[in-house]
């Protein structure tokens, strides 16, 4: 089975302004970088019914968010979150390409995609743009999955270096999905904490300190593992978050860009028995551009080297 790409023009049209670490670099650096790769297909974001982002957040703020995007010039949603003109485009494509993704897999055009886009999506609550992130993607994703394709267990992985907060507080009373996220504590937005397990004890958190290597990291996976493996997941999505490279300059872990194949190499190979490889990750933090391209090319590659 193959492995698709998706990404839009329109995530080059989200401007953020001059010195802001969620650039549209971010995304042009893994794009130019994964297309050496002759093995994957390229696919952009088809158009989709928003009533669907309903079923995440509510509908007083889809509302106020589609007005929210200014005519011209910059407009903070809050005080790291800007928008500009092309920013309403970039997001609801961001939206429409995890969407069309997940359709792809159900429709076996291929067994697995990564969706280079922005922006990202894990800090946005129910009712409240954070942290750069406006529409919750993944967490749109997960109640997708359960609505239209009818599954009762779907897997949430987000190893970006910053607590997915909003995706946590969306998918916690959900008792058909497991939540898990490896971050560093204490640091933005705050929690994470272990005690917080979700309303079915169907989150793992797993706080990491300031200056974490890889080995420590991986001894530290091996316990989300071996929840995932209880759990039996027939599908995976994935917050596919590359700020806790050592190289980063907003988070302070120490990975290197070869421990993102590994990451997901080893969440494939525990699930392999449940489903089948199907995963869909998406672009969340990463703001080192060299580092960032290098990482998303080794997640990649270990979901094409699964899906041969």
């Amino acid at each position: 089975m193959k492995t698709a790409i998706f990404t839009s023009k329109s995530s080059l049209n989200h401007n953020t302004g001059s010195g802001h670490p969620e650039s549209i670099a971010r995304v042009t650096s893994v794009v130019e970088t994964l297309k050496k790769n002759k093995k994957l297909i390229w696919k952009n974001p088809t158009d989709f019914n928003k009533d669907i982002i309903k079923q995440t957040h509510s509908s007083s703020y889809i509302d106020n968010i589609e007005n929210a995007f200014p005519e011209d010039g910059l407009t903070f949603l809050d005080g790291d979150t800007v928008v500009s003109p092309g920013s309403k485009d970039a997001t609801f494509d961001a939206v429409g390409s995890i969407i069309t993704a997940i359709d792809g897999v159900e429709n076996r055009e291929f067994n697995a995609a990564h969706c280079v886009t922005r922006p990202p999506g894990h800090h946005a609550e129910k009712s409240k743009a954070m942290g750069f992130c406006v529409i919750n993607n993944i967490s749109v994703a997960a109640n997708y999955l359960i609505s239209k394709y009818k599954y009762k267990r779907v897997a949430v992985l987000d190893w970006d270096c910053h607590f997915g907060n909003g995706t946590y507080d969306i998918l916690k009373s959900n008792q058909n999905i497991f939540f898990s996220s490896l971050h560093q504590y204490p640091y933005y937005p705050g929690g994470g904490t272990e005690d917080e397990k979700g309303d079915h004890n169907n989150a793992l958190n797993i706080p990491l300190p300031a200056g974490t290597n890889s080995r420590e990291y991986f001894d530290a996976y091996e316990h989300m593992l071996k929840r995932l493996k209880e759990f039996r997941p027939e599908f995976i999505l994935m917050s596919a978050g590359y700020d806790a490279h050592r190289l980063d300059p907003l988070c302070q872990l120490n990975l290197e860009s070869k421990d993102y194949y590994e990451i997901t190499r080893r969440a494939l190979e525990t699930t392999k028995d449940f489903c089948n490889g199907k995963v869909v990750s998406i672009l969340e933090g990463g703001y080192d551009l060299k580092a960032l391209a290098e990482s998303a090319n080794e997640h990649v590659n270990a979901l094409l080297e699964y899906n041969k």
